[in-house]
């Protein structure tokens, strides 16, 4: 008799471990389901800053039922091309005039649902340390997409190193140099590559998201760099960028309302010192 209560006992300990072990593996399976119920987006962005802007809102955007994929790109024509052909749902590295003449060159209609931020174009010094000390026939490097290398132009009309025809806009070229008194060379460079090789060069023009991965600060290394109250951080504001058929979607609400955060503005604040400006 006491043996057979010996084993009954040990039969409701193993029914009990069993249950245990039945609601583990409930709570393990409602956890898995949880997660795969989050609709997963992934956004395709440059290193600096706006990947690292983006891992900031990777909680906010799970709060919010969304798994956020971030994919790193170097340069400014793939995340584009990916985006159109469907194999990102959003991306974040370029302003509007950017994407506009981008459309224009490649036959797409990405369109921009918000913009984030501005990061100024800066002119820094590369074999020389002052704009005075630049030597007749100095050479000067800047990107050489259309709409950056425009704008790179016209900072350097600012600077007084040369000067633009009257009506020379975000859509100059060096065609438009009217006066270049110290007779510099402008050599244009893909934007990536520009600070990779400023020792080549007397100065150079970079875009800020480079500058920073080089070490740059704009606010105390750059010779001149754009007004952050001027016209061009509207115009040159970086934005997300969507396909047309999803830029009403709730996930990309979802992304625009987390990435114009407070936290985010506090975040670019305390981090990027001038290099990168919130606009909202």
């Amino acid at each position: 008799m006491k043996k057979f209560k010996k084993v009954l006992s040990l039969g409701f300990l193993g029914a009990a471990f069993l249950g245990l072990a039945a609601c583990s593996s409930g709570n393990s399976s409602s956890d898995s389901s949880s997660e795969a119920e989050k609709e997963v987006i992934t956004v395709g962005a440059s290193a600096t800053p706006h990947a690292e802007i983006l891992e900031q809102v990777k909680d906010q955007m799970a709060d919010k039922g969304y798994d956020l994929k971030i994919k790193v790109f170097d340069d400014y024509v793939i995340p584009n091309t990916a985006l159109n052909d469907g194999d990102l749902d959003a991306n974040f590295f370029q302003h509007l005039p950017y994407l506009e003449n981008f459309n224009e060159e490649h036959g797409m209609d990405l369109v921009s649902v918000g913009g984030i931020h501005f990061e100024p174009l800066g002119i820094y010094p590369g074999k020389v340390d002052s704009l005075d000390d630049i030597s007749k026939g100095g050479e000067v490097s800047i990107p050489n997409d259309a709409t950056n290398g425009a704008r790179a132009l016209l900072l350097l009309e600012e600077a007084g190193l040369i000067k633009l025809k009257d009506d020379a806009d975000i859509t100059a070229t060096t065609k438009d140099i009217v006066e270049n008194p110290k007779d510099l060379k402008i050599v244009e460079l893909d934007a990536s590559q520009i600070a990779r090789a400023i020792q080549d060069v007397d100065v150079a023009v970079i875009n800020a998201n480079y500058a920073l991965e080089a070490d740059f600060n704009v606010e105390t290394d750059a010779l001149l760099n754009e007004d952050k109250e001027s016209k061009a951080a509207q115009t040159y504001a970086n934005i997300i960028a969507v396909k047309p058929e999803d830029k009403d979607s709730e996930a990309i609400k979802a992304l625009l309302e987390a990435l114009q955060s407070d936290e985010v503005r506090d975040f670019i604040n305390d981090n990027y010192k001038g290099a990168v400006v919130p606009l909202f």
